[in-house]
């Protein structure tokens, strides 16, 4: 496993590969610069800041048990070749430049990309304080914007491009290491899965997929049915075949508006399971079989669902009906589970740790 963690200066990279690195065992990998020291990483004199720990010299960096646990390469492909030969190992580099090394790596299935990010106003502050360790006098927080602002929209690095492509994208205002480190051990980083999704996250993302098909104007629904691991059928909400679509007026209580649990009865949307199991057909439903659906049935479709004779249910969301349903499943001897995938996408890390951060609290100084 090799994680790439890109972001701004004073973003928390390095915090968050030290982490990892004293945590769950992974080795930092460098990767040689290919273009000036950006000026957002250096001092108002123009001198460059070093982070707050010593660098260390020379390709590899030994603990003191003697092993090597830093390795730094000139090129992008040299790190490559070196991590696929040592996939099953656990690698992080904070290295990642530009897109044409994102572009690499990304290419590798072992390879997971998170971005981190905070807000400007605490970088600056961060960033002061690795000046005045350094002995170095910090730039102004205009100067400190106008260099950050090119950092992440001009060209050779494009930053802001590279955020938007990693898998996580992490919000660090966090106020303190033992904060960060709180949120992520929650977070779960290491986790297999964000690199090949298990069955359940596969199957889960192909019924969220069918979703995005669905044309009711209440909710979006998706399902999927399956069975020793091969997709029989999917479906989605929506009026019937021949009808006109909900989303064109085809279902008046949808259109209504009408609330939840009210004039069922009128209703002619198919739910999402309903139109799996018809395009399945009882004779392709064997015993084992699997419902994935991003909503937890309704009590009609789980009557449906156990008289077929799936197996088990899985779903991400709840509903109102939920303890009904439960009910239905339990006496007719059919599994039900609710899958919870890793975190992805934006997380805020403060959030998640339960810590509230006043940005307008913060001293600004010029």
């Amino acid at each position: 496993m090799l994680i790439g963690i890109c972001g701004g200066i004073c973003a928390g990279k390095s915090s968050i590969a030290d982490y990892l690195v004293s945590e769950h065992g992974f080795k930092r990998i460098r990767l040689d610069r290919n273009s000036p020291t950006p000026p957002v990483e250096k001092s108002a004199t123009n001198e460059h800041v070093p982070e707050s720990a010593p660098p260390r010299d020379g390709a590899a960096a030994v603990n003191e048990d003697g092993d090597a646990n830093e390795t730094s390469f000139p090129n992008v492909n040299g790190l490559l070749e070196f991590v696929t030969k040592r996939w099953r190992e656990r690698w992080v580099t904070t290295d990642i430049w530009d897109e044409a090394i994102v572009d690499a790596l990304l290419r590798r299935p072992f390879f997971l990309l998170v971005s981190v990010d905070a807000p400007v106003s605490v970088r600056w502050e961060r960033f002061k304080a690795r000046c005045i360790a350094a002995s170095l006098p910090p730039p102004t927080l205009t100067d400190f914007v106008v260099r950050n602002d090119a950092h992440l929209f001009a060209a050779p690095t494009h930053l802001s491009s590279l955020l938007h492509r990693a898998q996580l994208r992490l919000l660090n205002a966090t106020p303190s290491l033992s904060t960060l480190h709180e949120a992520l051990r929650s977070l779960d980083l290491a986790n297999p899965s964000r690199l090949r999704p298990s069955w359940d996250a596969y199957f889960m993302t192909l019924a969220s997929l069918a979703a995005q098909r669905s044309n009711c104007m209440k909710r979006r629904v998706g399902c999927v049915l399956v069975s020793n691991n091969r997709v029989l059928s999917t479906g989605y909400n929506g009026t019937p075949r021949g009808m006109r679509n909900c989303n064109e007026g085809g279902c008046a209580r949808c259109n209504a508006a009408a609330a939840g649990g009210s004039s069922l009865a009128t209703c002619l949307c198919l739910h999402a399971e309903e139109n799996a199991l018809l395009e399945a057909g009882r004779e392709r439903i064997k015993d084992g079989s699997i419902l994935y659906c991003d909503t937890c049935p309704c009590l009609t479709c789980s009557i449906k669902i156990t008289q077929v004779g799936i197996t088990e249910v899985v779903y991400s969301l709840a509903y109102s009906m939920d303890t009904e349903a439960a009910r239905i499943f339990d006496e007719g001897g059919v599994k039900l589970r609710q899958f919870v995938p890793p975190r992805d996408g934006l997380v805020d890390l403060a959030a998640l740790a339960g810590t509230e951060v006043d940005l307008a609290s913060l001293e600004i100084k010029s």
